[in-house]
């Protein structure tokens, strides 16, 4: 089968993309494009495919139809992957952070962040702590460099992951509902350090129930169920003046909630 060619301009290109589990149909088609220095932000209802999109953007799942192209390589294409050499490579490109933080609990935070420029960019350990307190200051944690990941806040964690994730100098970075799993006193925290990624430039592709962030740091929100997308438009015409019904009853139930 024949796929759309990729958008030259797009950062990330997918076309056709469908996904199932077993029986179960997760994404049926899915097209879209993201720009360098876009934030997407992708809402709706729980179950309607938006973390396996995701997820399919980087090989964490392996989309049976379609075509995804990313950081200048075809991720897959109708369910042909890229090699695992190459896969590693283009995940060096795309940095994702997920609900949970998947800290190594045995290495300090420093530790944390300082292995994978180590092991997969060859940097020294002096370099690579350098880079590593940087990043640190970045989000925050600066005296925090030293500690070990059980004593630190949900918060704490999942900055540092973010952390962790920047120190692989990625192009893009993937954020599945990265603030779910957090009390909500510490949400805030993380999502100042997002908005400054985006300030930055940094591409990003953010799986959230955060209304309020979506509005105010996103370029594009994708509104998702069924496994297709049912519109995507900016945040000021999603939240106001959405064109599907279903759009309408989602925010009006998640709206109401806050």
């Amino acid at each position: 089968m024949t796929s759309t060619p990729a958008d030259s301009a797009a950062i990330i290109s997918i076309r056709g993309l469908r996904k199932s589990f077993g029986e179960h149909v997760v994404l049926n088609g899915i097209d879209f494009d993201v720009i360098p220095k876009q934030v997407i932000v992708v809402i709706g209802p729980s179950g309607s495919g938006k973390s396996t999109f995701l997820r399919c953007c980087n090989g964490l799942e392996q989309a049976e139809g379609g075509r995804v192209d990313i950081c200048g390589r075809t991720l897959v294409n109708e369910g042909c992957m890229l090699p695992d050499a190459d896969l590693n490579a283009l995940r060096e490109e795309v940095g994702m952070v997920f609900q949970s933080f998947n800290l190594f609990p045995h290495l300090s935070v420093r530790d944390n962040i300082t292995l994978g420029p180590r092991k997969l960019r060859g940097l020294s350990r002096a370099q690579a702590q350098i880079e590593a307190d940087v990043l640190l200051q970045k989000v925050g944690l600066t005296q925090k460099a030293d500690a070990m990941p059980a004593s630190l806040s949900g918060g704490q964690k999942q900055r540092v992951a973010i952390a962790r994730a920047l120190a692989m100098k990625p192009r893009v970075m993937l954020f599945d509902e990265p603030t779910s799993a957090l009390d909500p006193e510490l949400v805030g925290e993380v999502l100042q350090v997002m908005k400054l990624l985006a300030s930055e430039g940094m591409t990003m592709m953010v799986v959230t129930h955060e209304m309020d962030f979506a509005k105010e740091v996103a370029d594009v929100v994708v509104v998702m169920d069924g496994g297709i997308i049912i519109e995507a438009g900016p945040p000021e015409t999603i939240f106001t003046n959405p064109t599907q019904e279903r759009t309408r009853g989602f925010l009006q139930a998640v709206l109401s909630r806050t």
